[in-house]
């Protein structure tokens, strides 16, 4: 059993967690400061790829959050590592929002290219987009999926994600894509690096991607909200979830939250 001690480094979701699209989570704010004032090291872990880390950290200072874009660890800044270390020249299909941060920044190659990476952008998946992607993947490029969420929450509901046509170019080519981030092990355990932490010494406070921290030995902690029916649908999920303790986050780290983060 781990000692108080040990706790040393929370890894937070945003969406869904902190904020939903334009909407911070009652009381989130302030649970974020007491958390801080609890001394652990903290980051931000996102798949959010319609906008950049600038614009998504623009957004959470304009809900009221006090974070350093230093702070907000990417499924882009996964993707764009990924890239970079294997030389690759991507075909973008990611929402102009995220093109800064994929493209701008790196003055990434993308002409002639010899791979095809996927993000949430649903103005590039109708057919004309996603017929070219075909094109490229069945001409030999590597199909390189940021993520492959099926749905993602809205303020008022579900809409799909990016898993369904990442799905659908895989059954056409016949490949497999690479997931660059969550609930990839190494997306975990990158963002575990930069905070210079172990596994068993953090814990993941998040919804659906909890059991992904898990998979790598960080402890984790569900996240139930309050927007209505998915309340009742976060229930349900925990069940396949390996059983990581459910509070909202507002009662972060309220002392009976605190010390059951401690007991595990």
């Amino acid at each position: 059993m781990a000692s108080d001690k040990r706790i040393k480094a929370a890894l937070i979701d945003l969406s869904g967690t902190l904020h939903v699209d334009d909407t911070a989570v009652p009381g989130a704010q302030k649970a974020l400061e007491r958390l801080r004032r609890s001394g652990i090291s903290i980051k931000f872990v996102t798949n959010t790829t319609k906008e950049s880390r600038e614009l998504l950290h623009q957004r959470l200072v304009n809900l009221g959050f006090n974070i350093s874009p230093d702070e907000i660890f990417s499924s882009l800044s996964a993707a764009r590592a990924f890239i970079e270390a294997r030389n690759l020249r991507p075909h973008l299909m990611v929402a102009e929002a995220a093109m800064d941060e994929l493209k701008g920044k790196l003055c990434l190659d993308t002409n002639e290219p010899n791979a095809v990476l996927v993000g949430l952008a649903p103005n590039k998946f109708d057919y004309g987009p996603m017929n070219e992607a075909f094109r490229l993947l069945l001409n030999g490029a590597t199909l390189i999926a940021i993520h492959k969420s099926r749905y993602y929450r809205t303020r008022d509901d579900l809409a799909l994600g990016p898993g369904p046509f990442v799905t659908a170019l895989e059954f056409a080519t016949g490949t497999k894509a690479l997931i660059v981030g969550k609930p990839e092990k190494t997306f975990f355990t990158t963002a575990l690096e930069h905070l210079r932490t172990r596994p068993e010494d953090a814990v993941m406070i998040g919804d659906d991607d909890v059991d992904g921290a898990q998979q790598v030995g960080i402890r984790g902690f569900w996240c139930k909200q309050v927007w209505g029916w998915l309340h009742l649908f976060d229930d349900v999920h925990v069940a396949y979830s390996r059983e990581p303790c459910v509070f909202r986050f507002f009662l972060f780290p309220q002392e009976n939250t605190w010390m059951a983060m401690r007991r595990r």
